[in-house]
Formats: C-alpha cells, structure tokens, sequence
C-alpha cells in the first residue's frame, strides 16, 4: 500500500477518534466516567516545576520544558531572564539538548548540576547519570563518565565547590572538577554492604535515601553504611515476562526481625581513610536515622533505639573522637523523627534547624501533650517553648535571625496555615495565611524569608501556586493557577462537600468529611460509601481538591463519606496520635465503626446500603471493618491490605505495635485474617504481585483463611504491579473500572 496513503488514513482514523471521543465527552453533559477520569486527558493538573532560591532568596530559577530553558526571576525587579539556555545544555556533539529531571547549584552559584536520565529505586527515581555546567568556563560535562549509563546516585557538591561526590554501586566516589579525576572513597560496597545510600526499610519507614554528607570545607564526608548481610530477602514472583518464573528478591526485614546494622564513617577525601564513629549501643538494636555536620570538625548522629521510644543525640567530633550525648528523649509509645502530615515535605532528610552558630537547635516534640517546638541549648539542655498554646504543630519550616515559620491549624484540623513566632521574645504565634486561603495551604520559604511559594487547594479549588512576600503574605505573582482544570471542572455538574463531626463515646468528636449526591433531597435516603485510611501516616477528611474518582461515586447517588479516627495525624493532641500504640486494627476500627453507625442515623444515610473501601492501611481497615462489623458494612473493596500485621516491615510495625516477642497477641487481635471466619458481606479483594512494601502474601493468606471457613469473595491480582498499581498500559482504568463496577453491582445506587 502507498506510504501516503497509509499516513492519511491513519490521520483521518486519528481525526475520527478524537471526535468521537469529544462527542462522547459531550454527551455526558457534565456527568464524569471512569473512562473520562483515566482515559482521556481532560482533567490534567498544571505542576510547578522545582524551584531553587538563588542570591540568598532573592531570586529563584526553574526549569522551564516548554522551551528548555533555565529561567531566571528576579523578585525585587519582577523581571524574568533566561538563566541556561536550550543552546547550552546541549552536550558536545549531539544535537539534542540534556532532559532535565532536577537540578542543583553550587554554594557560589557558578555550577549547575543536572540529573536525568533516571531509573526508579524502591519508591523514586534516584539513580541516573549527571552533568555539570560550569558558568565560568561555559563548559557542559558529565560526570563518571566511565561508569555504566544511568548508574549514579545522589551527586552533590563540596561546600568549596571544588568537588563532587556520588554513589555508584554502594561505593563512594569523589570527582575534581580542576583535572576530571575520579577518587573511589569506599571499597567494600555491595548488595549487601551499603555504603551512602540505605535499603528498603529505611527509605519507606525513615525516608533516608541519600546516605552521605560533606562536611564545609570539603575536608571529609560522613556516611552511612548499612550492613544487610543478615536481612532476608523476600521473594516476589515475575510470571508474566518468560516462560519460567522469575524471583525478585528484596531486603526486607518483617516485623520481629533483628534490623540491619548500620554505622556511621568519617571518611578524609586526601587519604581515603575511614574512620568509624563508636556509638554507644549495639547497632542491631538500634537505627541511625539522621546525621548532620554542626562544623568542620563536629558531626551529630540521631540514634533510635529499636522500640523507638528513646531518642538520643550524639555529638562526635573528629579530631578527639569523643563522643558525647547531648540530648535524648523518651516517651511511653514512640518518638517521631519525621512527622506525618498533609502538609509535609515527605521524604526529605532535614537537618536539626540550629541557631546562633550551633549553641541551640530546635526540636519539635510532643513531651507535653501536644507537637510542639522547642529551642534547646546544646550545653545544657535548657529548654524554651517557642510555640506555646493547646494546639500542635504540622510542619516546621524555617528560621531566620528573629522568625521561626511554621504550619499549625489550631480551630481546625481538616486545614493547614502559615503561622510566625518570634525566637527571642516570648510572645504567641501569629497567623499570617490570610482568610481568604482557607483549606490546605503549603509553602516554601526562601532562605532570607522574605519570601515564598505558597500552594493552597481546599475542596472546590485545584492547587494554585503564588509567589508572595513575607511576613505581609502580599501575591507578587501567580506562578501556576490552573485555569484549564478549574474551567474544565466548571463544567462538571459538582457535588456539594460538607464538613461535619459526629462524636461517640460521649465526648470523643471525629471529623467528618461528606460528599453529598447530586440534587441532594433530605428527605431522601442515599448508600454510603465509606472512603478510610485510619493509621498514623495518613489522615482523609481534609480540605483540598476532591478525588475525580470520588465526585463521580456522588454524581451516581452516593454519599462518600470519609473520617478520621484516633491514632491519624490530625492536629488533636498527642493522646489523639498515640492513643493506637499497640492498638492498630482494634482502638482504630472501633472508632471507624463507632462513628459509622452515628453517620448511618443521619435521616438520609441508607443504612442496608453500605460500603466501605481503602488502599494499604485503608485496605487493612476495610477488611477489619468488614470483618468485626459485619452488622454495619455490607459490602468491601480493599485494595493492597496488611491482612496480618507480622507480614509488614518491622520499623514502622514495632514503632507503633511494639515487639512481637513482648506483645504478639497485639499484632494477632489487629489483624484482618484474625477475623476473616466473620465474613458476612460482599468482599473484593485486590493486590499488586509485585508489590515489595505490602506483599501479595498477605493476600493469598487471607484468600487461604476465608477457603478454610467456605467464604465467597472475589479478588483480583495485578501481575507485577507495585504497591500503587499504576505500571503497566491500561492499569488504572481497568482499575478503577473494576472496583466501581463492584460497587454498583452490591451497592445499589439511587435515593429511595
């Protein structure tokens, strides 16, 4: 056939589609499908892309893709400038120019490093090759050049800027950028003996990925080395890409096994030489979360012990080799290191913030009922409350001389603001997010702190990003305002959203998130769809934008209903978060339980219509809710669950159950499988075979549970899939399709 008469057809077969489909769209008037929220791209979300403060927050720069260019904003003039061009970030030879995943500055500004190219490790993408451009020799160049494409990991400058140092193969390199010379700083590297990067369980459970820091003068590195040789591994099974199994092997340390051994080195960049810091303890028994160097000479190693109810604080210094504890913590349940919230940056490894050149540091800390953030000297241990109220602190952001930023919600724990204190006097918090805002607000603060990004989303509106000066909160420009998916969901016919409470036990109130059907009517009675998660690294009733998925459930004539339970992250007091210590799957599911049947006697709430659905924990707590409170919930979707609570990793299982040795009736009377024979309802039950954080086991011994005592379900494996159920063409739709198609079928929609 002739070639352009292929190429016509195809364009006109393209044509048609397209029309197809938007009449299709049309047609729906207003109405969402999971094919229109999964399968077409109405509904995409304009990002901001990373920004880095430059000119010690005076300025900032991006990335922009549009035209590859590195741009440039000067805040005081508003003027826009290109700061790398297209031109230049085109290697030697080739005609195209480098992708740009992330970037980072040197301390002076004159180099930019650029990553891409990248591969994914466990969660993220953190391993790929990484190039240097030099602003005073207008040079672009990769760096470990010798090494195997897309190998390398967590390159960053010398605060001198003389240097770089990255991972590649458990090992740690060091590159001059004067001569090109590549100086190999570790030896004894492995899949087993990790050095400047971690595991599996450290990254999911402490959020420790790059696993070395320089010290200022670029003099030496400290380290991290995790010693996996003892750590089993768990094998997933690839049954779809050959005709013979594939096992895919990870670390993984379950819940009741001894951690990995992990230490922390010193390494002199001159000599190669390390030298390993003696932390009291024996490291098996204990993690090292977070090392930070105060100075040249001084490095601080935050050791947990293995309960993680005793925090201390080392503070070890090279030249002496002395060592010496200059604060520790303890508590009855746990002591956090990061701290779960909405508003949280997530995975990154922030240092202890120090103030007047290291004689204090601030820590945020729940010592006296609530989460709150303290300025503490380093010499004696004195202590001052910096954010005094009954309220907690989310996230703590910044300081500069006189300030400290950070996020709170003390009327209300569905919303996030920016809040102010004082560091020298004491006088109380104020709040500087304007009324206007109201919902999740989170920002980025330049280092002067004069300024920020500032992204605000609640219920009706997607998240907008503003760039604003501080501490008036005045708008100096609109960076991505979302304009297409706000007119795009203009033209939804939208749900109301209401905020309630319910409150059981007589006094214990529970927030409540409600999305009402469409052309709601009091009188009427809608089935719910109970949306959980309920364990303390998530929390759902909040204000930001609403699910697609869930919008198009109360378009059909649900009620989705979502709430959080003691033992989530809501801004309530300690004795809210920690009440679930040794209590998840019971204090937990009650509460959920509890709060459902008050939800059930609202007049419209049909009670004989009701299901409930959840993904991870949420999955955990569908199955428990389904299990224990058969009477109340008819119908389950769980999707990726901890059906027994000695499968999972040990960090965060032990954090928050104990040790199964000390407790195990604990991590046995919270499980789902401890109840399946309960079964009464409609059950589907879905699961990724390659997910390496909850693994498919838990599923197939539920599925082996549930045989035994003749109970009918469905399930549904994703072959290969990870924990988030994404990979693969088709997947989510398919997904999705799946679990509404379950729902309409045992649920029944329509007001009676």
């Amino acid at each position: 056939m002739n070639k352009i008469f292929c190429l016509t057809v195809a364009t006109i077969l393209v044509a048609l589609n397209s029309i197809g489909q938007k009449n299709a769209i049309d047609q729906n008037d207003g109405f969402l499908t999971v094919d229109r929220i999964y399968n077409s791209a109405e509904f995409v979300s304009d990002y901001l892309p990373p920004v880095k403060w430059i000119e010690e927050g005076n300025a900032y720069i991006i990335f922009d893709r549009s035209n590859n260019n590195f741009l440039k904003y000067d805040i005081a003039s508003e003027i826009e400038t290109i700061y790398l061009s297209e031109k230049q970030l085109k290697p030697k030879g080739k005609d195209e120019p480098l992708s740009v995943e992330n970037f980072y500055l040197s301390n002076d500004e004159s180099k930019l490093l650029i990553f891409n190219n990248s591969q994914r490790v466990w969660r993220s993408n953190t391993k790929g090759d990484y190039w240097v451009y030099d602003f005073d020799t207008k040079k672009l160049s990769q760096l470990g050049e010798q090494f195997e494409k897309g190998s390398l990991m967590f390159a960053k400058f010398s605060n001198n800027n003389k240097q770089v140092a990255y991972v590649q193969n458990f090992n740690i390199y060091v590159e001059n950028f004067k001569n090109q010379t590549v100086k190999q700083l570790t030896t004894d590297g492995s899949i087993d003996i990790i050095n400047g990067t971690f595991d599996w369980v450290y990254e999911e459970e402490f959020g420790c990925r790059d696993g070395f820091r320089w010290n200022k003068n670029g003099t030496h590195i400290a380290y991290w080395q995790v010693d996996a040789t003892d750590i089993k591994d768990f094998y997933m099974v690839n049954n779809t890409d050959d005709v013979y199994a594939k096992m895919v092997p990870v670390q993984y340390p379950k819940v009741g096994e001894l951690p990995a051994a992990v230490k922390v080195g010193i390494v002199n960049v001159k000599t190669a030489e390390t030298t390993w810091i003696d932390i009291p303890g024996d490291p098996v028994e204990h993690y090292l979360p977070r090392l930070q160097w105060l100075n040249n000479k001084e490095v601080l190693v935050q050791q947990l012990n293995r309960k993680q109810n005793k925090l201390i604080y080392y503070l070890y210094n090279i030249k002496t080799n002395a060592i010496k504890n200059v604060y520790s913590e303890t508590e009855e349940t746990w002591v956090d290191i990061k701290h779960p919230d909405v508003a949280s940056t997530g995975w990154n490894m922030d240092d202890l913030p120090t103030l007047e050149n290291g004689k204090y540091f601030l820590r945020m800390t729940e010592t006296d009922g609530w989460r709150h953030i303290y300025k503490i000297n380093f010499e004696t241990g004195e202590k001052q409350l910096l954010t005094a109220g009954d309220y907690d602190v989310a996230e703590q952001y910044m300081q500069t001389k006189d300030l400290l930023y950070f996020n709170a919600s003390p009327k209300n724990s569905t919303q996030r603001y920016l809040y102010t204190v004082n560091l020298n006097n004491n006088v109380d918090s104020v709040r500087l997010t304007p009324k206007d805002f109201s919902g999740i607000n989170i920002y980025d603060i330049s280092p002067n702190g004069k300024y920020a990004v500032h992204s605000y989303s609640n219920v009706n509106t997607p998240v907008i990003w503003q760039l604003i000066s501080l501490p008036n909160h005045k708008t100096i420009n609109v960076l991505v305002n979302n304009k297409q998916l706000l007119a795009e969901l203009d033209s939804l016919k939208m749900p109301e959203t209401e905020f309630k409470t319910v409150t059981i036990y007589d006094s214990l109130e529970i927030d409540v998130k409600l999305i009402k059907p469409l052309n709601f009517d009091s009188s009427k009675k809608y089935p719910v769809m109970f949306y959980v998660y309920g364990e303390p690294a998530g929390q759902v009733a909040l204000d930001r934008t609403n699910k697609l998925w869930q919008i198009m459930l109360a378009q059909k004539g649900y009620l989705v209903v979502a709430m959080d339970n003691r033992g989530t992250p809501c801004l309530k007091g300690s004795k809210w978060r920690k009440s679930i210590y040794r209590n998840i799957g019971r204090i937990n599911v009650q509460d959920q339980a509890m709060a459902a049947k008050e939800v059930l006697q609202w007049p419209f709430a049909d009670a004989e219509r009701v299901a409930v659905h959840g993904w991870s924990g949420g999955g955990s707590m569908t199955l428990n809710l389904l299990f224990q409170y058969p009477e109340i919930y008819k119908t389950g979707i769980s999707v990726a669950p901890v059906a027994n609570q000695l499968l999972y990793d040990n960090i965060y299982q032990e954090r928050y159950m104990g040790l199964p040795s000390e407790n195990k009736e604990d991590f046995v009377e919270g499980s789902p499988i401890y109840y399946a024979k309960n079964l009464e309802g409609n059950l589907l039950l879905i699961h990724g075979t390659g997910d390496d954080n909850v693994h498919y086991q838990n599923s197939e011994q539920l599925v082996d549970e549930l045989i035994k005592y003749n109970k009918q379900f469905q399930v549904m494996p994703y072959p290969n899939r990870s924990h988030g159920i994404w990979e693969g063409k088709n997947t989510r739709r398919h997904l999705y399709t799946l679990i509404t198609n379950y729902l309409l079928k045992y649920c029944s929609i329509g007001a009676k």
